[in-house]
């Protein structure tokens, strides 16, 4: 492929932001999910991309003290979003367990920005996470959901249409007990992307939690 065509398939590439614009690609995004050692780093884990540089930080409970607490950061450690799951009547009493993503920076949380719901129980075994986002233009109901086993790291992230958004780990990919791969499309909000799973990370008791 020349520069001209490199140049055609950006300008053709539609984003979809969820967090920010800035965090779309145009190309797809090679990334690795890297585990930081909970003894000196506190835990949660760190993104780096195909030019071996760190794009994303997340925090879990080993820094925050809390195990549904969650905060994401850009390569400048500037908080992007935060990320939570309240415990209460209302919640225990739900099929569901929910996760809320909000935008965050140096002064404070701003504004909802996606919503999780991960199946309780016996409804588990059948049933897909759901995500819906607050943007205007999207679902009222869902707007992506999550296929297959993220604790096997072999699981994708898919659109309502049923287009894979992005792949976690999966056959022929490299993973270890401290870092695993992940294949963002083109267009799609790198941000959001790692949220979700830092959600899955603690859904499962990996690296972000205590």
């Amino acid at each position: 492929m020349n520069r001209g065509d490199s140049s055609t398939m950006a300008r053709s590439t539609k984003f979809l932001p969820i967090v920010s614009k800035i965090y779309c690609s145009s190309s797809k995004e090679d990334l690795i999910i890297r585990k930081r050692p909970v003894i000196t780093s506190g835990g949660g884990f760190v993104v780096i991309n195909s030019k071996q540089k760190v794009i994303f930080g997340v925090d879990g409970c080993g820094i925050l003290g809390s195990s549904k607490e969650l905060i994401l950061r850009d390569d400048n450690g500037a908080p992007v979003l935060f990320i939570c799951s309240k415990n209460g009547v209302v919640q225990a009493l739900s099929f569901h367990s929910r996760w809320k993503g909000y935008l965050m920076d140096y002064e404070g949380i701003k504004r909802l920005v996606f919503s999780l719901r991960e199946p309780k129980g016996c409804l588990a075994m059948n049933n897909a996470i759901k995500i819906s986002i607050m943007n205007k233009g999207f679902s009222k109901d869902w707007d992506y959901e999550v296929k297959g086993s993220f604790s096997e790291k072999d699981c994708t992230i898919n659109d309502r249409k049923g287009d894979v958004v992005a792949q976690v780990g999966g056959k022929g990919k490299m993973a270890s007990k401290d870092f695993y791969e992940v294949v963002v499309q083109p267009g799609y909000d790198l941000a959001f992307v790692v949220g979700v799973i830092a959600v899955l990370d603690s859904i499962h008791g990996e690296s972000t939690r205590c």
